[in-house]
């Protein structure tokens, strides 16, 4: 799937926020102004300025960054500030109403102008933030200008897989900077929906609201309608009184059948209701936001992992969200289905999304075709204070991001003890990460939360446990027992640290595999390798059946679905092409094809 057409890309157009959607918006997406700022003069020079008349000297293609091909730049080079600007023209329609400006994401702390005026600030690389920029609105075209400032060799700073050299090597890849998701406007009123989280209960057949009001004056009278509907028929409709910003509501579903299985969501059965919500107020429509869910329930019954109150196995694969073109950007929403559509065809039933924030496009295709994922932070390498400061904002706002996602099931805040690299040992990192397992759990007690993926745990709900050994009989052995288990130390880690001890928990085997096959002209490594078809399915087969075989293992994600820069480990190429048949590697994967 390509996003090019006559040698320019085509900026993404979709609708960037598919669970909390209205029905006006204007895409900001496209040509923008673009300067390097190396000197770092913008700011003393007043590049903001309404008085600055100097154009840009670049042009670039956002939501692409500069280093990507898709932006029409292409550098790789270090360039830590740089500089946009874009003029607009809002619709007349919008006048009166408040004008809300949205950027999906800025790598790594973005400062933002409107006419001049300075109009947000926000740091870190990941997650969304919005501004309400109607008092700096001027008569005619309106002018946005952003000041993106990365850190590229600061290793203490939330970055997931971008390197702090110039050229990727190893396990990290080439660096994002600035603008890499969508930039958009929408008109609201005065008093207008903030967000809803919205949390399934599936043994009282219920979906629980809490809504989050914006401009609600004392003494107003606000009343909210939530309809619900499954495949266009209405299932409940509820209308209530607003007395405060925050408000909580529970609307019971009468629809379930076949003993509250019928319509829960899952892998096999992806089933959504779709919800809408109308704030009333003196009689008038005021905002209107359509949205979905899905009844489902992660749990942990007497030691066994349970989706929807039943034991369930998970098949994921470790997804680094990596495009040959657009880096972490996908260059088309389509791109980002058929990734969705390659795993689940492959027989995964989830991925695991590796040190990446993802595109909420991304989620909500597993929302919609079915994939459970494991939504995990972008880490930093290294520990300091001013890291604990960064991470532990911008992961609460990727789980008020993606709360309402029934696909994920898992959370993962650190991996392999990055920026904890002395949890062994180090008592003031031991308790970081206690502390991000605890804030998790005290934002969202409805999924399982990883202290540590991989080794190295405290507490923690799933026991998770890296482990390349590529040899069929010494897999089999290492997984007979608990006890084996445990005692391996794959990579020379421990399981637990600080003191901490197994307490019953899932065990799960979270990184495997990882097998090099040169299937295209791509050069890179893997943790073992392969030289030919046959003998890569024979090598995937001989690390699949062991997990299957273990009778203390309780799902596994496979390293990785695509190949991803140096690296061709991937079951796919790094343009997605299968590096075998998609059926043999299916019977591989969901275990048909044991001897």
């Amino acid at each position: 799937m390509t996003s090019i057409h006559n040698n320019k890309a085509i900026p993404r157009e979709e609708y960037p926020r598919p669970q909390f959607m209205r029905a006006d918006w204007l895409n900001l997406n496209g040509e923008w102004e673009f300067a390097f700022d190396d000197d770092r003069i913008g700011e003393r020079e007043k590049w903001y300025g309404k008085d600055f008349q100097s154009p840009y000297p670049h042009a670039i293609t956002v939501p692409f960054v500069f280093q990507s091909r898709l932006s029409g730049i292409g550098n790789p080079e270090f360039h830590d500030v740089v500089w946009y600007r874009k003029s607009f023209e809002l619709p007349e329609a919008w006048s009166g109403k408040r004008i809300v400006l949205h950027f999906g994401a800025v790598d790594y702390l973005a400062k933002v102008w409107v006419n001049g005026q300075l109009a947000a600030v926000h740091e870190g690389g990941h997650t969304p933030f919005q501004t309400d920029i109607t008092d700096l609105l001027v008569p005619g075209s309106q002018t946005v200008t952003v000041r993106a400032e990365d850190f590229s060799r600061d290793i203490t700073l939330p970055r997931g897989k971008q390197y702090w050299l110039e050229n990727s090597a190893s396990i990290f890849y080439t660096r994002t900077t600035g603008i890499w998701q969508t930039v958009w406007l929408e008109p609201v009123d005065q008093v207008h929906l903030k967000r809803v989280a919205m949390t399934p209960d599936i043994d009282r057949n219920e979906i629980q609201l809490h809504t989050f009001v914006d401009g609600l004056q004392g003494g107003a009278e606000l009343e909210l309608e939530v309809m619900v509907s499954f495949q266009g028929e209405q299932i409940a409709c509820d209308r209530y009184k607003l007395l405060r910003p925050e408000e909580y509501r529970s609307i019971h579903l009468h629809d379930f059948a076949e003993h509250g299985l019928g319509r829960l969501w899952s892998p096999e059965n992806p089933n959504l209701y779709d919800i809408s919500f109308r704030l009333i107020g003196g009689g008038h429509v005021l905002d209107e936001v359509i949205s979905y869910f899905g009844m489902r329930k992660v749990s942990i019954e007497n030691g066994r992992l349970c989706l929807n109150n039943r034991p369930y196995y998970q098949r994921l694969v470790l997804d680094q969200g990596y495009f040959e073109e657009g880096i972490l950007t996908a260059p088309s929403d389509a791109d980002l289905k058929r990734d969705v559509e390659l795993a689940k065809e492959m027989g995964f039933n989830g991925v695991r999304k590796h040190q990446k924030m993802e595109d909420p496009r991304f989620l909500y295709w597993c929302d919609r075709i079915g994939m459970l994922v494991w939504g995990e932070a972008a880490n930093a390498y290294a520990y300091s204070e001013n890291y604990v400061r960064q991470f532990t904002r911008e992961w609460q706002e990727v789980i008020q991001r993606d709360y309402n996602h029934p696909c994920i099931v898992t959370w993962v805040p650190l991996n392999e003890s990055w920026g904890v690299p002395n949890v062994q040992i180090d008592a003031k990192q031991q308790q970081h990460g206690l502390a991000m397992y605890h804030l998790t759990k005290s934002l969202d007690q409805t999924r399982p939360v990883v202290y540590n993926d991989g080794w190295e745990h405290m507490t923690t709900d799933l026991v998770t446990i890296h482990d390349y050994e590529s040899r069929r009989e010494v897999l089999e052995a290492r997984y007979e027992t608990v006890e084996s288990t445990l005692n391996a130390m794959p990579a020379n880690r421990s399981i637990f640290v600080g003191g901490a001890a197994y307490a019953g928990q899932p065990i799960l085997v979270t990184e495997f595999g990882g097998i090099a096959f040169k299937a295209s002209e791509w050069e890179g490594w893997g943790y073992s390798g392969a030289d030919s078809e046959e003998d890569y399915l024979k090598r995937l087969k001989d690390v699949v059946d062991p997990m299957y075989a273990s009778p203390v293992v309780q799902g596994f994600c496979y390293t990785q679905l695509t190949d991803v820069e140096q690296e061709i480990n991937g079951l796919l190429t790094y343009d997605r092409q299968p590096k075998a048949p998609l059926e043999q590697i299916r019977q591989i994967i969901t275990g048909a094809g044991r001897n």
